[in-house]
């Protein structure tokens, strides 16, 4: 156990270690013009650099907080960190689609490694309820702030540099964290290292949804009813099934499936995923439609989207916990859900020369009140019925459907407008209001997204109005 300044010092790192990772969430965002034309992607093959992060993130996000539990959090959090920097590198000097691609793809490794211990250690550091809150939000400002960070951090190494340099940035963050952490965290005894791995749940997971995503990506090129897309479809299937089967089967499964018979965190799950597949929508259409539309640079499209996170990070310092406390968990999610389906609606509608101000700008207000509100709301409302035994878990659970929600939604979103814009194209409309006309019917069913999970959150979520106010009392920072 570490003591006094040392502790903090310690959670000062982790928290640097977890912001590398939180902003290359974002920074990747202002860069997919650039990359896309560099390397020559298509609109649809450029979800892919998005994409192939965020599901070896959510994949490996149960399995790494599981080999932090056998072989130690802090080995597993320098092991992540490690494996995030180099595959940091290989991003900054790829030539080809394939080779960025590919180390994204590892890159999610080590940041689900990071991300699941991380939380692990600041419990085990800050054990007393107060300064654990204090921790506590320290670490989710760093969460949100991140996302405002990496946007303009991406505009102004994209603009003043070249796009290699939002990976390279990594480098000298990475090789800083691993020294302080070697320096700041003591190595703690590990009782688990007899513990079966369940390998082949996190294997046939990752594999299931990565196949589904590629065959909805390709679906509109290859054809919805083509023996390449079903053939995709149907292995994404039989790979689940046979995921499913693992888990019952073993003795220490990746995801107990008795926890989906809580009926809380089953709803949160399902609002997790529609609500994610929205937002990560919003992230990346938005961005396409900032830059080949409105022509935006990176830098300016980091700032449009600075409101939205600002917001977010206020909520994250204490906002959304206050509410929760005031008003409880089901109106707060519920509200914060519609805002968001608003924001999304009214991208829609945004014009060929629209006015930032008045076009895009409030409903980059909308989203970010609607992720500041809904978030803590939605965490609180899975764990509300889980035992304490099986928080980690069930937290893990919850972080891993967003992820795969956001993975599956992108695809299809991306799908839809390409789609669209093509039927648009050949009826004869010019190409830059046929682009529009695509991100707009993307945006519309990102919309119907969240206000399918508003609905469920406002009538299926059943909360003990004592336990949430005792949760969201635990999250707030302490002044």
């Amino acid at each position: 156990m570490l003591e006094g300044r040392k502790r903090w010092w310690a959670l000062i790192v982790l928290c640097l270690g977890v912001l590398m990772i939180v902003l290359d969430t974002t920074i990747v965002n202002v860069a997919l013009p650039s990359i896309r034309t560099d390397l020559g992607f298509t609109e649809t093959s450029l979800v892919w650099v998005v994409n192939a992060y965020m599901l070896t993130f959510g994949g490996f996000l149960l399995l790494g907080g599981r080999l932090g539990d056998i072989h130690g959090h802090r080995k597993m959090f320098l092991l992540g960190i490690t494996l995030f920097t180099v595959a940091s590198l290989a991003c900054g000097f790829s030539t080809t689609q394939t080779m960025l691609i590919a180390a994204r793809a590892v890159q999610g490794m080590g940041g689900a490694v990071v991300s699941a211990v991380s939380l692990s250690l600041i419990m085990n550091m800050f054990t007393e309820p107060g300064e654990r809150a204090k921790a506590m939000g320290v670490y989710g400002f760093v969460c949100a702030a991140g996302g405002s960070v990496g946007l303009l951090l991406g505009g102004v190494l994209t603009s003043a540099l070249n796009w290699h340099w939002i990976f390279l940035v990594n480098l000298p963050i990475g090789a800083a964290v691993y020294a302080m952490c070697m320096a700041l965290l003591p190595k703690a005894k590990v009782d688990g290292t007899h513990q079966k791995l369940d390998v082949a749940g996190a294997i046939t997971v990752t594999a299931s949804l990565m196949l589904a995503v590629y065959a909805v990506v390709n679906g509109n090129e290859a054809g919805w009813g083509s023996v390449q897309t079903l053939g995709l479809l149907g292995g994404a299937v039989v790979l689940l099934i046979a995921f499913i089967v693992t888990e019952l089967r073993v003795s220490t499964p990746l995801m107990p499936l008795g926890l989906f018979k809580l009926r809380n965190l089953t709803t949160a799950n399902i609002i997790g995923v529609l609500w994610a597949a929205g937002m990560f929508a919003w992230f990346f259409i938005s961005t396409l439609y900032l830059q080949a539309v409105l022509g935006f640079t990176p830098f300016q499209i980091g700032l449009v989207f600075l409101p939205a996170n600002l917001i977010m990070a206020a909520f994250s310092l204490g906002l959304s916990a206050k509410i929760v406390m005031r008003f409880g968990i089901r109106r707060p999610l519920a509200v914060g859900l519609f805002l968001g389906a608003a924001g999304l609606a009214a991208m829609a509608r945004a014009p060929l020369d629209a006015n930032v101000m008045v076009d895009v700008i409030p409903s980059m207000v909308l989203l970010g009140l609607a992720a500041g509100i809904a978030f803590n709301p939605l965490l609180l409302a899975a764990m509300n019925d889980v035992k304490p035994t099986d928080s980690g878990l069930a937290s893990g659970v919850v972080n891993t459907a967003f992820m795969m929600g956001g993975s599956l939604g992108l695809a299809v979103l991306a799908s839809i407008a390409a789609g669209r814009t093509q039927s648009l194209i050949a009826s004869g409309t010019p190409q830059l209001e046929a682009l529009n006309g695509g991100y707009h019917v993307a945006f519309i069913v990102g919309a119907a997204f969240a206000a399918v999970s508003a609905i469920l959150g406002a009538t299926l979520i059943r909360v003990n109005m004592n336990a949430a106010k005792a949760g969201a009392a635990a999250e707030m920072p302490a002044h």
